[in-house]
């Protein structure tokens, strides 16, 4: 890995920490993207990042359940990964349907609650429209995504 690689997967570790993942995850997942070839397997991605092979085999299996990364076959026994295209996007879809069960969990919490308790009614209600805002404007999103990435003209579609 030359030095600039490494300070930009370095730099993908730290944001994916603020994104709720782990420094490894990012680091993967930014090596990923720039490796070439463009897609390595679990000894590989251990020796490139500096980590055990165990710690790559488990953010490899995060990555796929996230729809972040794919396994594509190899000859041998090691599978290779590669980056999936729109990722991202597969990433905010898991999140809105985080954003749903929120819903029904402040249903369930409106209907335990008698009209007698109209202030702990309100903070239901007031993270139920939350929510509610959230998820109709996270599909919105997500629709206007797709309409921009199949418009042949978008300048600066990017892959995820």
């Amino acid at each position: 890995m030359e030095p600039q690689e490494g300070e930009f997967v370095d730099r993908m570790g730290l944001l994916m920490e603020r994104f709720g993942g782990t420094r490894t995850m990012g680091r993967m997942y930014a090596w990923l993207m720039i490796c070439e070839p463009p897609y390595a397997s679990l000894t590989g991605l251990a020796t490139e990042l500096g980590v055990s092979k165990t710690a790559v085999s488990t953010v490899a299996r995060q990555l796929e359940t996230a729809g972040m990364i794919e396994r594509v076959p190899a000859p041998g026994r090691e599978h290779r990964y590669r980056v999936v295209a729109g990722g991202w996007a597969q990433v905010l879809r898991v999140q809105l349907a985080a954003v749903h069960q929120s819903l029904e969990v402040m249903d369930f919490g409106l209907s335990i609650l008698g009209e007698d308790r109209a202030g702990q009614r309100a903070h239901l209600e007031d993270s139920r429209a939350f929510f509610a805002f959230t998820e109709r404007d996270t599909e919105g999103l997500l629709q206007r995504w797709q309409e921009y990435r199949e418009r042949p003209e978008a300048d600066d579609r990017s892959t995820g």
